[in-house]
């Protein structure tokens, strides 16, 4: 078949009516090729609502459409999918968290297969113009071809969706901050507690708009030519024009909040715990969402829970100051680790220490961070109850990128398992200290004080001290008067018990 013969067989019918009845017809019977008087007729083309409205396959009936477009949605979804946990493990968190994340973000991933169509459907109803203006011209055994392959519906590759994606979730982080996950776990309901504070004019479709909005909001003097209430409120608070802009683009509701019903409640409430006026600024920054949750539904029947299971009243100044998520977390979430600490033996007088002084454990997840860390410890000896305890910071580290390699480096000089988990018993922050800048020099200089490897082992807490300030310089004074102290007393006495010792031993009275 020649390729004029081909391209006379084929008949072309473009419907400007609604988008999802649109064909691209390919009939069984020879016909005269009059695809050109079809083109102009319905020239210009509706634009679909996204571009997979615009590339229908009809080839025996439409079931082949639906297929196809069936098939090229769900391989955008597994891409999207990928994408996300791309950037989510660029964002620091653990594979197997990351995966957990996405497999539960339905609603998210649909979000951004839906971005993914906005984004590109310029693009593919201009091609699609270009592709039929360049086959008028043509009319050769290619226009069957290239028609072919373009309405059977591209799938777009991974570098494609990536380069599409990944800015968009980059605007999403830096608008979001800390919680970026919470938005895709929930999504379009990103903060379900603070779901009172979103105003009808910010539902949440997260984009760059909405924030310029929000920001324009705080910086826009008003008819009168004065500033917004809210704006004035929190300059008299003590925060300059630009940290207030900045706490709107990490979260643009805020500049909707109400100053008589939202912000001075809060601020009333942070005063009567104690909480200095001069900190409450800092407190509204890192989690404007505090002044959205509700005074009598939320964050006070939270902190009577709280007090309940032992978090020290009179350190809820400290306490917030530290971490003001604590008091923007569900109930459910917060019995959750109450109930993990149970399990692992922790008092509840206990649990309230924990909590009053290390608030952020409170941000750890049971099932991807305490309950792995805690596994972890036990697997080197450690006693998980009493570290938790004393460290409960070390439950937040990563165990491929932090916990392990502060093992290996102990097991590499010849310290054994056991060793290893006795060491983290008596000084539990052990893990949490830096390789090159803490533990490796000073390793090395412990190898050339004479001392033998099970004065470590005894008195870890050598690794706290600073190298420069006490070890070398105490090292010194001890070698100068010619006696030899162990670790501990080398170490952890003061200054002026130090020298007592050093004159005992030197037999001077």
């Amino acid at each position: 078949m020649t390729s004029l013969e081909s391209a006379a067989r084929l008949s072309l019918r473009v419907a400007p009516c609604d988008p999802r009845q649109r064909r691209l017809l390919l009939p069984t019977s020879p016909s005269s090729c009059r695809f050109c008087t079809i083109i102009s007729r319905h020239l210009p083309i509706c634009y679909a609502q996204s571009y997979t409205d615009d590339l229908w396959l009809v080839s025996g009936g439409s079931q082949n459409s639906m297929a196809v477009q069936s098939r090229l949605l769900a391989a955008e979804r597994e891409e999207a999918k990928a994408v996300l946990s791309l950037f989510l493990r660029q964002k620091g968190l653990r594979s197997i968290l990351a995966a957990r994340i996405v497999n539960k973000a339905d609603g998210f991933i649909e979000h951004l297969v839906s971005k993914l169509h906005i984004i590109y459907r310029s693009r593919y109803a201009e091609g699609l113009l270009s592709w039929l203006c360049f086959l008028y011209v043509i009319c050769s055994y290619w226009f069957e071809s290239l028609t072919t392959h373009l309405f059977s519906g591209r799938e777009l590759s991974t570098p494609e969706i990536r380069d599409a994606l990944i800015p968009y979730l980059e605007s999403l982080s830096k608008e979001h901050g800390d919680g970026l996950v919470e938005v895709v776990e929930n999504f379009p309901d990103p903060f379900a507690a603070e779901r009172e504070a979103l105003s009808s004019s910010m539902v949440l479709t997260p984009t760059s708009s909405n924030k310029q909005k929000a920001i324009a909001r705080v910086s826009t003097p008003t008819s009168g030519g004065v500033l917004p209430e809210l704006v004035l409120y929190l300059l008299d608070l003590g925060m300059d024009h630009e940290e207030i802009k900045n706490i709107v683009r990490k979260f643009p509701a805020f500049a909707y909040y109400n100053v008589d019903r939202k912000i001075k409640p809060l601020v009333k409430l942070l005063l009567e715990l104690g909480v200095p006026r001069s900190n409450i600024p800092g407190i509204i920054k890192k989690r404007p969402q505090l002044c959205g949750i509700s005074m009598s539904d939320n964050l006070k029947p939270m902190m009577t829970y709280l007090e309940n299971i032992g978090v020290n009243k009179d350190r809820w100044s400290k306490v917030l100051y530290r971490f003001p998520a604590l008091l923007t977390y569900s109930r459910q979430k917060v019995e959750t680790t109450v109930s993990f600490l149970i399990e692992l033996g922790v008092s509840k007088e206990n649990i309230g220490k924990i909590l009053t002084r290390c608030p952020h454990i409170m941000s750890y997840s049971v099932d991807d961070n305490l309950r792995p860390t805690a596994e972890y410890f036990r697997s080197i000896g450690a006693d998980t109850a009493s570290l938790i305890q004393k460290s409960p910071q070390a439950f937040g580290l990563n165990i491929e990128a932090k916990l392990k390699p502060i093992t290996e480096f102990f097991l590499e000089r010849d310290f054994s398992i056991e060793e290893i988990g006795t060491m983290v018993n008596r000084f539990g922050i052990i893990h949490t200290l830096s390789m090159e800048d803490n533990l490796l020099p000073k390793y090395e200089f412990f190898l050339t004080m004479g001392y033998p490897r099970y004065e470590l082992v005894k008195f870890p807490q050598y690794f706290g001290y600073s190298l420069e300030l006490r070890i070398k310089p105490r090292y010194a004074r001890m070698v100068g008067c010619g006696v030899r102290l162990i670790l501990n007393q080398l170490l952890s006495v003061s200054d002026s018990r130090f020298e007592e010792i050093l004159q005992k031993r030197m037999g001077v009275v």
